[in-house]
């Protein structure tokens, strides 16, 4: 019986000191549907930014291309926020290679339509329910 208990008390122990699950990364996740013939010119302006990112010390952002399905043509994922850090390079990058374009004109000239949302991951069904559990 004593084994049985310290056996118990041991397992609850542990369980109350087992390590946090980590918060995955969160990120911006974008989808776009291309204005008809302005792909090229698209992908030619998020190369750019990719660019700016580089310059910066930050990576590119993921591009998936659409192959079948749904009616989007491109998905981008990044990291939800720039950090700190790199808000001022990034800043004086994007300045070095998008010269004094504006941004919101130029880059909505390409889009049909646009979705964004935030994100968590990535991250498996367990570290999840283990966060949740916390």
């Amino acid at each position: 019986m004593t084994a049985c208990l310290c056996l118990l008390l041991s397992i609850q122990a542990a369980a109350q000191t087992a390590p946090a699950v980590a918060e995955p990364p969160q990120k911006l996740i974008e989808i776009y549907r291309i204005a008809p013939g302005q792909h090229e010119a698209f992908l030619q302006m998020i190369a750019m930014y990719d660019e700016a990112n580089r310059l910066a010390g930050l990576p590119p952002r993921e591009l998936y291309v659409h192959q079948d399905g749904a009616s989007w043509d491109f998905l981008l994922i990044q990291p939800a926020e720039t950090p700190p850090e790199k808000k001022d390079a990034l800043a004086a990058a994007l300045k070095k290679v998008m010269g004094n374009k504006k941004h919101f004109f130029e880059f909505r000239k390409f889009i049909a339509e646009h979705t964004d949302t935030f994100a968590s991951g990535p991250q498996s069904a367990a570290e999840f329910l283990a966060r949740m559990k916390q």
